[in-house]
């Protein structure tokens, strides 16, 4: 989903110990919170195959067999980050059944269960995990104690506003699953193919048209509940064979959440700033702009309404 930023080669993890008080996890897990990488934008890196090369020195010709090695290095530092996000998914998806028995959560369980041969790299796949359960679900990962290492999840963390929650009947994981499409919608210039959204699901550890203890069947809650709630928009994009369709912002989204929010959510898990994408960003400040000024309008509106009725001698009480 979205653009990606630049991520380096995987990251080499911590050995557990005390600096400062802390073990690697609990290290980890709070640095989650400034500079985890997002799981739906992590992109295996490039490298400078030129480092190390002197100045001006004439690069020697690649043989054969020194493309195939290069291909398959490529090859599998491709597998790997992958298979690094399918874990990372894993692990939300094993947290979030775990939680509805409202019982810790322990490393043992989750190296058993999902993380397996992975994990010396559990500080940098918890830390991607607690990044996920905060933005896209609103879920805060807890550790309870270093010492058995046990987490739990505290549902208080809202992705926007609490009046937005309460449109979606106060159901922040929905809301947050509805932000993370319009922002795929944003970033793709305002429509995305519905192919794009299914694809964005699957990166989220969700298979569209299968059951999830949260979300009921995802693509029927997408085309029933967000499009029939004016929140999206679905159509058939025209001239395409074979047809294909696509998703918009529907009015009750344009009326309800503003452009400026969802840049702000896709800024977070970019670890950006807004305006790092010059034209979304110049197209938000003109929608809150004319926000401000329907505001105004109305407020001037309602204040010509209450002195005419304080003329009249009509009183609101």
């Amino acid at each position: 989903m979205l653009q990606k930023p630049e991520s380096g080669a995987l990251p080499i993890p911590q050995a557990e110990g005390k600096d400062g008080g802390r073990d690697g996890e609990t290290q980890a897990l709070t640095a989650s919170q400034e500079e985890a990488p997002s799981l739906l934008l992590q992109e295996s890196s490039k490298e400078d195959l030129g480092a190390g090369r002197e100045e001006g020195a004439a690069e020697p010709a690649l043989t054969p067999k020194g493309a195939r090695t290069l291909a398959a290095k490529a090859l599998a530092r491709r597998r790997a980050y992958r298979r690094l996000d399918r874990t990372v998914a894993e692990l939300v998806q094993f947290l979030l059944v775990k939680d509805k028995k409202k019982s810790p959560i322990t490393r043992s369980e989750m190296v058993k269960y999902v993380i397996g041969d992975l994990k010396d790299l559990f500080p940098e796949i918890i830390a991607r995990a607690a990044e996920h359960l905060r933005y896209v679900f609103g879920f805060e990962l807890k550790q309870l104690g270093r010492k058995h290492h046990t987490y739990i999840l505290i549902n208080k963390l809202k992705p926007l506003e609490e009046e937005e929650e309460e449109d979606l009947g106060g159901d922040g994981p929905r809301l947050g699953l509805l932000i993370m499409i319009l922002g795929l919608i944003y970033m793709k210039g305002n429509s995305a193919r519905e192919t794009q959204v299914w694809e964005m699901l699957r990166r989220l550890g969700m298979r569209p048209s299968k059951y999830h203890f949260l979300f009921g069947y995802p693509k029927r809650l997408i085309l029933e509940d967000f499009v029939q709630q004016r929140y999206l928009n679905y159509r058939q994009v025209p001239h395409t064979n074979p047809p294909e369709c696509e998703f918009s912002w529907g009015p009750r989204s344009n009326l309800e959440i503003s452009k400026m929010k969802v840049l702000g959510f896709v800024a977070k898990l970019h670890k950006k700033e807004p305006h790092h994408w010059p034209v979304q960003y110049r197209e938000a400040l003109a929608d809150e702009a004319d926000r401000a000024r329907a505001k105004a309008r109305a407020e001037a509106s309602m204040r010509a309404r209450a002195r005419a009725n304080q003329r009249a001698g009509i009183h609101p009480w």
